[in-house]
């Protein structure tokens, strides 16, 4: 795992941070704090674009409506491929709580 080269206390404190949000609203001002506007839509632009290629969509489709570069939807293509399955562990439970809502 890739991961295991970044582990350390730091980001053990990101993480647990991130695990004590309780609702949408907290993590919009955590983020709001802890990254730049920029930093925040790229993350939420590679979690689309892993969407958009578990539907099937094409590169040229999912350029067109994220604004990603290829070599961005290359890379969340490869993690998705050869990856931890974290993408898919987050739409699935996503897409599960949307079910549920309806």
């Amino acid at each position: 795992m890739q991961i295991d080269k970044l582990r350390g206390k730091a980001l053990d404190q990101l993480f647990e941070s991130v695990l004590t949000l309780k609702d949408m609203e907290e993590c919009y001002r955590f983020f709001d704090d802890l990254c730049t506007m920029n930093e925040i839509q790229s993350l939420a632009q590679r979690l689309e674009v892993a969407r958009m290629l578990r539907e099937g969509k094409t590169y040229h489709k999912i350029e067109n409506e994220t604004g990603a570069s290829t070599a961005t939807i290359s890379r969340v293509k490869r993690c998705l491929n050869f990856g931890n399955d974290a993408y898919a562990m987050v739409l699935d439970r996503v897409h599960t709580d949307e079910e549920k809502a309806e």
